[in-house]
């Protein structure tokens, strides 16, 4: 008989196929095992559709004649515990009773405040068999953006950039200069179709101009947050085109221009990273990468405000000019990418 964490981990591998389309919702997947075969299996593939286990029990009615007969002598396994509530769909709490799947066997409790252990409590009642916390560490990591704008009221914070070997950020003026290679790039444009949006200051957009999109790879472009206190920003830069929803934080406008939202804020010389953090969390954005530049960096981990850094340091060297970022954090992971070096750091929790 196959271990319940071999049917869990097929889960997490379903649900990571949702990554990027399926936001503010987690990530969820489905398996649905009888006399320890996998006879369906599910995930959520985009944002207000059907969830992981509405496909999953799909997948059996749709292939076999005695459907009911065998999903009343199966197990589901989910690895986030199945809804409670009506929203965008109906909750799967009650399609698994529907069904009598007698057995169910979740990878983490949803913290939601709707869900957050009545979908449990629902099953049990309906007389079902719940078995709960299977990779329950490895569930939570893969919806860590959704386990934190929801516990912590903000999206999940990715402070990504590139620094020369010898430590520098970028020339002295200000100038663009790329400091890695085209496979990093790459695999930056990667990261962001994973994410909600894009955050970067006002001199990076004047210094580079940037597209902000995913032009090197397959995805949707995330949404463009740019801060520009004073509104200087000239409407002819790349950021103002129109192609995705873009927010301009500053601190004297607040309006509306087509896909541009100019979101005013009265104090910007105190706690403007809380503030713009708490203000994605009520736009529905569940996970920002914030790319520069160097002083928009510091203010966030000045604040202690972010949960992951990536950081490129190329084979480069300037010897003079704008000094990377310092953070202390645990270091996690380090890689080759082409001829750069790809650390990545995780905040320490206070």
């Amino acid at each position: 008989m196959a271990s319940a964490e071999i049917y869990m981990q097929r889960c997490l591998d379903l649900a990571i196929l949702g990554a990027g389309r399926v936001s503010p919702n987690p990530m969820v997947g489905a398996v649905i095992v009888h006399e320890d075969q996998i006879i369906g299996e599910g995930y959520h593939q985009q944002y207000g559709e059907a969830h992981a286990e509405v496909n999953a029990v799909k997948i059996v009615t749709d292939r076999y004649i005695n459907a009911f007969d065998l999903l009343k002598k199966s197990t589901i396994y989910v690895s986030l515990e199945p809804c409670a509530h009506y929203g965008k769909t109906p909750p799967c709490a009650d399609l698994i009773i529907k069904h009598q799947i007698p057995n169910v066997v979740v990878g983490c409790r949803d913290p939601f405040p709707h869900v957050d252990g009545k979908g449990i409590e629902k099953l049990q009642a309906a007389g079902i068999n719940v078995t709960v916390d299977i990779l329950e560490d490895e569930c939570r990591s893969l919806n860590r953006r959704f386990f934190t704008r929801v516990q912590q009221h903000r999206p999940y914070i990715i402070l990504k950039w590139a620094q020369t070997a010898d430590g520098f950020f970028a020339p002295a003026d200000g100038s663009q200069h790329w400091i890695t290679g085209i496979e990093s790039r790459t695999l930056v444009h990667q990261w962001r179709a994973e994410e909600d949006a894009i955050l970067v200051g006002k001199n990076t957009v004047l210094a580079d101009d940037p597209q902000l999109n995913v032009r090197y790879t397959k995805g949707k472009s995330p949404k463009r947050i740019v801060i520009d206190r004073r509104l200087e920003l000239g409407p002819d830069l790349n950021i103002f085109d129109q192609t995705v929803e873009t927010f301009v934080f500053n601190e004297h406008q607040f309006d509306v221009v087509g896909n541009i939202k100019y979101i005013q804020l009265e104090d910007f010389d105190n706690y403007v990273p809380q503030y713009i953090m708490y203000q994605l969390y009520l736009q529905d954005i569940q996970s920002v990468i914030i790319e520069g530049g160097a002083k928009t960096l510091t203010a966030f981990i000045e604040a202690g405000l972010w949960d992951e850094a990536r950081i490129f340091t190329g084979a480069g060297t300037l010897q003079q000019g704008i000094k990377s970022p310092s953070l202390s954090g645990n270091k996690v992971g380090s890689y080759q990418v082409g001829d750069d070096i790809l650390q990545i750091f995780t905040n320490q929790p206070k």
